[in-house]
């Protein structure tokens, strides 16, 4: 590996160009809205803003999971929220998340509404409203805790590093790719040693660190994630595999996917959800499209 470099870092950074790749656009060192735009407002308790990308598909997967299960109480609108536009640094979803990131829910079955932001932060909120998906026990609760929170501290390292470096970056760079190819497989590693002694990552249980982990790990499994399957020989790992295949044949795993997703095959994209029976429609379409 060549460590020579062109580049010496100034004594003070200052921000005098993009960043270059795939987002460099909505790259930005400041936060704050860039734009007035209120948001819209359906008719369900929840109002969830997103984009169907792993973290959003976290929080679509919990409702879809809580409505199978009879909660009628858990039915949402899911507005679409395209963060390559910059959707997220209008004025209106900056008020409901400062940190401009997706997902964003608000809760207006209360008063005032609740907002909600961060994934991790909505699954735990959804899970102790409606009492499912967090054991009660003070063991089964931490350890469903510990891999929820082991989660949102490992995934920036395979997006914001491995998957940014491998697959959006405007050059192709050995070091940072090697660095991140490692720790992703570290973790995959971490993952595997897991699930070979429990069926679930916090047991017997499929609970909210599942639903947390499954959109970036069980995808990045899968094959989904970056087109990195074979470059991180996910097959080797058996038990995630295992894992990931059965969370993935899960129906409201299924539909969950699908909502808020503008990308890859147009039979798994619902741009928005503000109905159960929007997914009936989205099946009717395609099959309409395809001449049947």
């Amino acid at each position: 590996m060549s460590h020579t470099t062109d580049y010496t870092p100034p004594r003070v950074w200052t921000w005098e160009k993009a960043s270059g790749g795939t987002f460099a656009s909505i790259n930005r060192p400041v936060a704050g809205p860039t734009h007035e735009q209120a948001l819209p407002v359906g008719k369900h308790p929840f109002q969830l803003y997103s984009m169907g990308t792993p973290n959003g598909v976290k929080v679509t997967v919990m409702f879809e999971e809580l409505l199978a299960l009879g909660y009628k109480d858990a039915e949402y609108d899911a507005w679409l929220i395209r963060i390559g536009e910059g959707d997220q640094f209008g004025s209106g979803f900056v008020e409901i998340n400062p940190n401009s990131k997706i997902p964003a829910l608000v809760d207006r079955s209360t008063t005032p509404p609740i907002r909600v932001f961060e994934s991790g932060a909505i699954l735990l909120y959804l899970a102790e409203r409606f009492g499912e998906f967090l054991p009660g026990s003070l063991i089964g609760r931490t350890e469903t805790l510990n891999w929820l929170f082991w989660q949102m501290g490992s995934a920036p390292f395979l997006g914001g590093g491995f998957g940014h470096f491998y697959a959006y970056a405007p050059e192709t760079l050995e070091y940072p790719i090697d660095r991140y190819a490692m720790e992703a497989k570290r973790q995959l590693d971490v993952l595997d040693r897991r699930l070979a002694e429990a069926r679930y990552l916090a047991g017997d249980s499929y609970t909210i660190a599942d639903i947390a982990t499954w959109p970036w790990y069980g995808q990045l499994a899968l094959g989904r994630l970056y087109d990195a399957g074979e470059f991180l020989q996910v097959q080797e790992y058996e038990h995630v595999q295992r894992w990931a295949r059965e969370i993935d044949a899960r129906p409201a795993v299924m539909r969950g996917r699908m909502v808020n997703r503008t990308f890859g095959d147009p039979a798994m994209q619902l741009h928005e959800r503000h109905d159960a029976s929007d997914f009936a429609h989205r099946t009717q379409d395609k099959r309409e499209a395809c001449g049947e």
